[in-house]
């Protein structure tokens, strides 16, 4: 069954325009099986969800929607940052609790938003890729910091190719992914100087292709989501390769945050654009043995199923944020369901 889905699927990426030119009514019936079909395949069995969807979070400016939502962080005080590609309001600040909307700022100064993380002291970090820049941010909006130089694309310790991802040490180091036109992490210290870099393009351990989502656990140790290798690479401070997690439970990770010692994985899919065909997403929970200790999500459009989830933060108090691109476009927050 599932290689008739593959099959399907292949056939509808590489040859769809034609056949559809050719063979419309043919086309329509082809592809209602493989979507019937990849519905059943990729989200019959799947286990119950341990959490549910908050309906009516967040709670948006009359009129307005969100463009791709890129990425979401949450701070100390609960309040949930959100970056996303729409014309306005480029970064939003919800009241995690009620989903109210509490400021924006950042207007027109985005050109291709990306990646978000809040720091331990509630400065918000964030990448442009297409600005090929660094952005740290007071919680107030005060622009701190700024690394890269604008839309100049390169590779060495003053320029970046399309930057995805931000995690920052206690110290005050940080950890670029960078990213889509290169591939390696870029480390920093606290002022922004530029300290090493590791990786290349490829498949080997320690190399990359599309580093897309880094992470630190408590012992300091640097995790990155190797989205276009599926898998999880996993290295000490200084680059020294450790370990790397790949398997088809762990599909392909897009985006990865730690949260009481547990790293949380979103797995977005990548085969082929999710309007023609149901993708396999999930979000799961791992240990740092890179067991999947939990798992759950279904592909969709609707309320409290993921589409093309992008990335994920969790409140303190455990709540689950995920932000969808593409057609999905929205912000969702997700609450442990009581046993």
């Amino acid at each position: 069954m599932e290689i008739i889905a593959v099959s399907i699927a292949s056939v509808i990426e590489f040859h769809g325009g034609a056949v559809m030119r050719r063979y419309p009514v043919v086309f329509s019936l082809f592809l209602m099986a493989g979507v019937l079909l990849g519905q059943h395949l990729f989200t019959s069995d799947s286990a119950p969800s341990p959490y549910q969807v908050v309906h009516g979070w967040p709670q948006l400016p009359e009129g307005f929607s969100f463009g791709q939502v890129s990425g979401i962080g949450v701070d100390s005080h609960n309040h949930v940052f959100v970056f996303h590609r729409g014309k306005q309001h480029s970064l939003m600040m919800f009241d995690g609790s009620t989903g109210k909307l509490l400021k924006s700022f950042g207007e027109g100064m985005f050109a291709g938003t990306h990646g978000l993380k809040i720091d331990d002291h509630d400065n918000i970090w964030l990448t442009d890729v297409a600005l090929n820049q660094v952005f740290k941010f007071s919680h107030d909006g005060e622009l701190l910091m700024t690394v890269g130089a604008k839309n100049v694309p390169g590779w060495d310790g003053k320029h970046f190719d399309k930057p995805t991802d931000i995690a920052i040490a206690p110290n005050g180091d940080f950890y670029v992914s960078d990213g889509y036109g290169n591939s390696r992490v870029a480390k920093f210290d606290a002022k922004g100087n530029f300290l090493m870099d590791w990786g290349t393009k490829g498949s080997e351990p320690g190399q990359f292709n599309l580093p897309h989502g880094i992470a630190l656990d408590p012992q300091g140790r640097v995790y990155v989501a190797d989205r276009a290798n599926s898998r999880i690479q996993v290295f000490d401070a200084n680059g020294k390769f450790i370990t790397l997690w790949k398997s088809a439970e762990l599909g392909r990770p897009w985006n990865i945050r730690f949260h009481n010692g547990f790293l949380y994985v979103v797995d977005g899919g990548d085969v082929i654009h999710p309007s023609l065909w149901p993708y396999r997403t999930a979000i799961m929970k791992l240990d740092l043995t890179g067991k999947v200790v939990e798992k759950w999500g279904r592909w969709g459009k609707y309320d409290g199923m993921l589409y093309w989830p992008h990335c994920i933060d969790i409140a303190p108090n455990g709540d689950i944020y995920i932000g969808d691109v593409d057609q999905g476009m929205r912000a969702q927050k997700f609450v442990r369901i009581a046993n």
